[in-house]
């Protein structure tokens, strides 16, 4: 395969990864296209996204909310991928950097605030824990968010070959929360019940089971589950890596365990 062909192909994979030109209008269609950029559209596809959820959108919709044809749409952007790619790093958009270099901060504690936001977002933007596994995620909020955290975890000590490693297990850990709790969620919304009716009825029924009743007591809504307390577990074998693996830590260095929290009202 030629490096040509082989660039135009890794192109493909991310809307990030493409070289677009500028959208040049036919003059037919120059009326209705008037005032819309990428940008706009993105805007829109995130409210659309955050109103009507994943599986109901369309690029057909997204037309209609804007006032103009689809086709106008594909002027700005080739595919519907394309525009759930530039959606899902807009909303990215909203996680703060941690600064690593910032004086006296506990990187431990930076690490516990940066997954504590990004599950923040993908509790305000439930789509997006969707959409997380379908692309390579190297926009530029994405990418600056990444390397923020991924200096964080080399102020930590741990080697810069382990580094990645750490930053996949705390991403995964909190993307995969992220995703239980919303499938969760949307299949108690599709039954016309709320969480709590879920969890009530499935432990009812797992209590009627004598291979089971002994677990029944342990279901409980996904969103109460103990967030804080799974993640000090990933901060604890990130500091064991740190010591090269070599046991607990000294007496007296404990690292603080956060204690169970509730959402905050801008995450429900």
């Amino acid at each position: 395969m030629s490096d040509g062909s082989r660039t135009s192909r890794m192109r493909r994979t991310s809307v990030w990864l493409e070289e677009r030109p500028e959208v040049r209008r036919k003059a037919s269609g120059a009326s209705q296209t008037e005032g819309l950029d990428r940008e706009k559209i993105t805007a829109a596809a995130v409210r659309l996204l955050d109103t009507e959820g994943l599986a109901r959108f369309s690029m057909r919709r997204l037309a209609a909310d804007l006032g103009v044809t689809a086709m106008s749409v594909y002027w700005y952007v080739d595919r519907k991928d394309d525009l759930l790619e530039l959606a899902l790093d807009a909303v990215e958009g909203e996680l703060e950097v941690p600064d690593a270099l910032a004086e006296g901060a506990d990187w431990r504690e930076q690490l516990r605030q940066a997954a504590f936001a990004l599950r923040g977002l993908l509790r305000r933007h439930p789509w997006a824990s969707g959409t997380l596994g379908s692309f390579l995620n190297v926009g530029p909020s994405a990418m600056g968010f990444q390397l923020g955290v991924r200096r964080v975890l080399l102020r930590s000590g741990l080697p810069e070959q382990q580094a990645d490693g750490a930053l996949a297990a705390l991403f995964s850990f909190v993307y995969g929360h992220a995703a239980v709790e919303e499938s969760w969620n949307r299949r108690c919304s599709e039954a016309g019940v709320s969480s709590q009716d879920c969890s009530d009825a499935l432990r009812t029924a797992l209590g009627a089971r004598p291979e089971y009743a002994a677990g029944a007591e342990a279901v409980y809504p996904v969103a109460e589950r103990d967030f804080g307390v799974a993640l000090e577990c990933v901060v604890a074998g990130i500091e064991a890596g740190t010591r090269g693996g070599r046991g607990p830590a000294p007496q007296g260095r404990a690292t603080p365990v956060i204690p169970p929290q509730p959402p905050s009202p801008e995450d429900r």
